[in-house]
């Protein structure tokens, strides 16, 4: 049975542009009302996920990069700083006339990093460490970073609770990643074979349900004409240009290893667009919400493809 899940969580690993686009698919017919309820779930689904990849990394890595925070923080001065200056010119260029399809982008940029990008840096055996950290500290950034934005650039102060986030982000990616590191390094490692057979096959699942659940829950919400079209491809060229700009940010590291370089474009490219989506939708015109619906669509996607187009150029 074991070896069938270690072949399993293999070929997932290999074919995971099945498991993001069959989600993504089966959201277009699948009819979920978004609910309190369904966000717990969610939560649950990413803690799971965090936790199994967790149980790769112990914490004298994690440590390691604790004390010499510098990469993380390089990453969320690109996240916070770098493309949300790509996402304004981008918007000037093509949206001249369209505050709020500006706004839209401009928003997008600014959110935090995704959680799937700690699952899609094990995915491409990135720097699992250098992941966990980014992304915990962003939890702690957020709260100051956000309403200062908003005040700055927007000129309007939001009142978002940011203690809920922070709770869910932390019950997403904190407490988990610590009790799967403590797991790690308490059976010496042995327990990453977990990780490795049943654990990361149904991790690749968890990832595939919150695909679905997140599809089914945008899709009413897109109105499919033909004025769709060309916002379609200017997001695909936001949503793309977050990674370039995580990989041409690697080039201002000392140690730019391959692993590195992964982990730089996939923890600046994959963002919380949910919570982007919750911020527009709340303290803004509906319009401004269509360009982080669309890029729901995308990210995952995208990160099949970066992959895959990055592992060719490299044994070219």
């Amino acid at each position: 049975m074991s070896i069938f899940f270690i072949q399993l969580n293999d070929w997932l690993s290999k074919n995971m542009f099945i498991v993001v686009l069959s989600g993504l698919f089966l959201g277009f017919f699948v009819h979920i009302t978004d609910s309190p309820f369904l966000r717990y779930i969610v939560v649950a689904l990413f803690a799971y996920m965090t936790f199994i990849t967790a149980l790769g990394t112990s914490f004298k890595e994690f440590t390691t990069v604790i004390k010499r925070p510098w990469i993380p923080i390089w990453v969320l001065i690109l996240v916070h700083f770098v493309t949300p200056l790509t996402a304004w010119a981008v918007g000037m260029i093509f949206y001249p006339n369209d505050p709020d399809i500006r706004l839209g982008y401009l928003i997008g940029s600014s959110i935090p990093i995704g959680v799937t990008s700690i699952i899609w840096t094990s995915l491409i055996k990135g720097d699992m460490a250098i992941s966990f950290v980014a992304v915990t500290l962003d939890t702690f950034v957020v709260p100051t970073v956000l309403p200062l934005f908003f005040h700055i650039v927007v000129g309007q102060t939001i009142n978002i609770s940011y203690s809920k986030m922070v709770i869910d982000l932390m019950l997403m990616v904190t407490v988990p990643s610590i009790i799967g590191m403590f797991l790690h390094d308490w059976t010496k490692g042995r327990i990453a074979n977990f990780a490795k057979s049943i654990g990361g096959a149904t991790s690749k699942v968890a990832l595939f349900l919150v695909i679905l659940i997140n599809s089914a829950v945008v899709m009413p919400q897109i109105n499919w004409d033909i004025s769709i079209l060309k916002t379609l491809l200017v997001t695909l060229f936001v949503v793309s240009a977050s990674f370039f700009v995580g990989y041409l940010g690697s080039f201002a590291l000392k140690e730019r290893t391959q692993n590195i370089i992964l982990t730089m474009m996939f923890n600046v490219g994959i963002r919380n667009n949910a919570c982007g989506l919750v911020i527009a939708l709340t303290y803004f015109p509906p319009r401004v919400a269509i360009p982080m619906t669309l890029a729901i669509l995308y990210q995952q996607p995208l990160a099949t493809i970066v992959s895959h187009l990055y592992k060719r150029l490299q044994t070219a």
